[in-house]
């Protein structure tokens, strides 16, 4: 009859092993997110400056452009799980401020992505269940909000994002913790992930560099919690 020490034990084994599941689910879903909402933005091949005005026009009644935001805005808790999750590995291979100060930088970044996304994105969702006239009227309101005014310039923040998992794949890039192959497509393509709106086809480049680099990462994880589990 195991012991109330065994169970204990299991009951660490058991949970380390569903954290690891939970972390490699979130390097293969995030990126695979990201190519999608990328993918389904419309003139992908005909890149040009958007003002506030075409990001409305834009946004107007685009019910899979809708849906790609709504997944990017849960996403953004896996983003805060990616960068934790090298936190830790940079501290146990000697980086432990480069950990720390990409990923505090790399949350907030998420945390104003979510913003981002609720603010302009799942807004605009709503809207379209108005009409054609009472939408119009709406438009100086909706202006000054694509114009980021009051303290929607918050939603700058989130360049932070690139800055803070780029500061992470340098320390990746350093300590050989993940293979440099990895490390280099990660770089590459945080710093491109966050291209200014109207040039999607170059996020969504970044977004398949970030997905080949990450979901093999991934899986491995999940792999090897299989492993641990069996050899319990």
């Amino acid at each position: 009859m195991p012991t109330n020490g065994h169970r204990t034990m299991d009951s660490s084994r058991h949970l380390r092993t569903a954290k690891q599941i939970g972390t490699g689910l979130c390097f293969v879903v995030f990126p695979l997110v990201f190519v999608f909402a990328f993918s389904v933005h419309p003139n992908l091949t005909a890149p040009r400056f958007l003002g506030p005005f075409d990001l409305i026009a834009r946004a107007h009644r685009a019910g899979l452009l809708h849906f790609a935001h709504a997944l990017v805005t849960l996403a953004t808790a896996l983003l805060v799980v990616v960068a934790l999750h090298f936190m830790n590995l940079l501290e146990r291979e000697g980086r432990p401020w480069w950990g720390f100060i990409g990923g505090a930088l790399a949350i907030l970044g998420s945390l104003a992505l979510a913003a981002d996304k609720g603010a302009l994105c799942l807004s605009m969702s709503a809207l379209d269940s108005l009409s054609d006239t009472e939408f119009e009227n709406m438009m100086p309101g909706l202006l000054a909000m694509f114009s980021k005014r009051g303290w929607l310039f918050l939603i700058w923040g989130v360049l932070l994002l690139p800055v803070g998992f780029g500061i992470q794949a340098i320390g990746l890039l350093r300590t050989g913790a993940l293979p440099r192959w990895q490390s280099v497509l990660f770089l590459i393509g945080v710093l491109f992930i966050g291209t200014p709106d109207g040039a999607e086809l170059v996020n969504l480049v970044a977004s398949l560099l970030m997905a080949l680099a990450f979901v093999p990462y991934g899986v491995r994880l999940l792999r090897t919690s299989g492993d641990q589990e069996a050899g319990a």
